[in-house]
């Protein structure tokens, strides 16, 4: 077993006292014994400058005494140490995450990838890759702060081997303990440890300053702490309040982290499409949306839980008749009117065309209703499964499964992902098994997609309450999922705030602590009609903060390794 402990305090405008707070309390963390210790980012000096000079000032030297004391306490404990700081390199300043052996030794540097806000000011990002090292106590991976926000910098170590993420936090955002970075680890199926600060994040004399100049309450001001032990599985192990100097640990297993297995028996990793995933890479932008957009209200449907095929199609005419008039979108679970067929033999399966009908008749009694579900679709001597979008003008759109899957056996796979503009938004059809690959929800914002439409399955809790907000959040999308339910969770209609990026004012809400906290409608289990209302238009603001935009400032020069060939 590895003991992993994630510290959480304050520091302020002193290199000299934040140095003691990092010893004192490494020195108290010490006495449950870890063999890895994570702190939090920027423990040398609050991310806060007056000017360049300044913050090259404060920012420390690899070779300084600052490091060298780190690297003591390392030694003295016997364990591994992850610290976050400002560093002067030959190129500038970089934010970078170190890693010192028990011996002492410094074993690894991650330089920040995706800086936030101001830090674009002062500091460069990473121009290469960070390292996984294999250590006696796990493969370890670090990575601080804005890096976890969206998967390509977890994901790609991952796929490099880690066991463990080490997250370094600076942040006072309330989603982003309780979303982005929890759901990295299930997401990867890697163990994380992620320590945040407490306290102000900006100098006391001018807390009520800047809370006047941005609108963010003073008490918003301080890092929101919930320091934290994820498993592989989203299990939270051990968590921090959200006030106060502390630590938590956990004892894990890393071994774990090597099984990459779902609950259905797909390989997270074996069957990703990295020949599908050249935008990540190689798009700057997303994709120009054709119309701005409306609110407009979607459901999620769910038939009767003991209804066969035939029943299920003939609840259909019922269940839209039920929608409030003015519905736009509805979705229903996974094949429900049909099953996969076994062994490549097709029995008993209501026809695809019959689905197609059924979804026809009842679109016809609700003009401007669009009704989306998938289906069985033969295709030679083997089958696709088929998301499929009717109107009563007929079929508008239909998008086949992307990635292979262990529940669909012998499946013939899309070559692309498609999108369609429809008056209110552009969609994108997804079925359960792509929308599980964070991947294709990424490529659906880079072609533009506001809302994604998936007839669900869970196959896992975390899945309803990390993966379908994450894939909302991370690309700024609206997503309806309609699933049956799995230990008491359905699916959920996801939308978006219009008030997001930072720094500027909002007019919706008064900043709260959330940042990109999707609003969620949970599909009510033993409900046949879900209805919320989504905001197409929310979706065309990515800029999370000032130079910090979810898609054009993603790390995509540093994203080579997720559109290569899968270990």
């Amino acid at each position: 077993m590895t003991r992993v402990a994630a510290l959480q305090f304050a520091s302020g405008d002193d290199v000299g006292e934040n140095l003691v707070t990092c010893l004192r309390v490494i020195d108290a963390a010490a006495e449950c014994c870890p063999d890895v210790m994570v702190l939090p980012e920027f423990c040398n000096h609050i991310s806060w400058y007056d000017n360049a000079e300044h913050a090259r000032t404060v920012a420390l030297a690899l070779d300084g005494s600052f490091l060298e004391e780190i690297a003591g306490r390392a030694r003295r404990h016997n364990c591994y140490i992850v610290i976050n700081v400002s560093l002067r390199r030959s190129c500038g300043l970089t934010v970078t995450s170190l890693l010192y052996s028990p011996a002492g030794a410094l074993l690894a540097q991650a330089d920040k990838q995706t800086l936030m806000g101001h830090e674009n000011l002062w500091f460069e990002r990473a121009d290469r890759v960070s390292e996984v090292v294999n250590t006696p106590v796990g493969r370890l991976a670090m990575f601080p702060c804005r890096d976890g926000v969206t998967f390509e910098t977890p994901r790609g170590l991952a796929l490099r081997g880690a066991q463990l993420f080490c997250d370094s936090l600076n942040s006072f955002a309330l989603d982003e303990a309780s979303l982005h970075v929890p759901a990295r680890a299930p997401e990867n199926r890697c163990f994380l440890a992620a320590a945040n600060k407490v306290g102000p994040l900006i100098p006391l004399d001018q807390l009520d300053q800047v809370s006047a100049e941005t609108g963010i309450p003073r008490r918003f001001l301080n890092g929101a702490g919930e320091s934290q032990i994820v498993s592989p599985q989203g299990d939270i192990l051990a968590r921090a309040p959200r006030e106060g100097e502390c630590f938590v640990w956990a004892d894990i297993d890393v071994d774990d982290a090597d099984c990459k297995l779902r609950a259905d028996g797909s390989h997270i990793f074996q069957n990703r499409r990295p020949e599908l995933y050249g935008p990540l890479v190689n798009q700057p932008e997303c994709e120009a949306v054709p119309n701005a957009g409306e609110t407009a209200l979607v459901a999620c449907l769910l038939p009767p839980a003991d209804a066969d095929a035939e029943a299920a199609l003939d609840a259909l005419p019922q269940l839209v008749a039920e929608l409030p008039a003015t519905t736009r979108l509805a979705v229903l679970p996974e094949l429900f009117a049909q099953t996969w067929p076994q062994d490549g033999v097709d029995t008993g399966n209501i026809s695809a065309q019959a689905v197609i009908d059924a979804m026809l008749d009842a679109c016809r009694r609700r003009p401007g209703l669009a009704l989306c579900a998938d289906m069985v679709q033969p295709v030679e001597d083997a089958y696709t499964l088929s998301v499929v979008l009717v109107s009563d003008a007929g079929v508008i759109a239909s998008q086949d499964q992307l990635h292979d899957s262990a529940r669909f056996p012998g499946l013939v796979k899309a070559q692309r992902l498609r999108t369609v503009d429809l008056p209110w938004c552009r969609l994108a059809l997804l079925s359960a098994d792509d929308l599980r690959y964070p991947e294709t929800a990424k490529l659906a914002a880079l072609a533009g997609a506001q809302v994604i439409a998936v007839p669900g399955r869970l196959l896992e809790p975390w899945e309803a309450t990390l993966a379908l907000p994450s894939r909302a959040a991370e690309n700024r999308l609206s997503l309806v999922y309609s699933a049956r339910p799995l230990q008491g969770r359905a699916g959920v209609i996801a939308t978006l705030h219009e008030d997001f990026t930072l720094m500027t004012p909002w007019r919706e809400r008064a900043f709260d602590g959330h940042i990109n906290q999707p609003l969620l409608t949970p599909q009510e289990p033993g409900s046949n009609c879900t209805v919320a209302t989504v905001n197409p238009v929310a979706s065309l603001n990515k800029l999370m903060s000032t130079d910090t935009d979810l898609l054009a400032h993603r790390p995509r020069h540093l994203c080579a390794g997720i559109t290569a060939a899968s270990p």
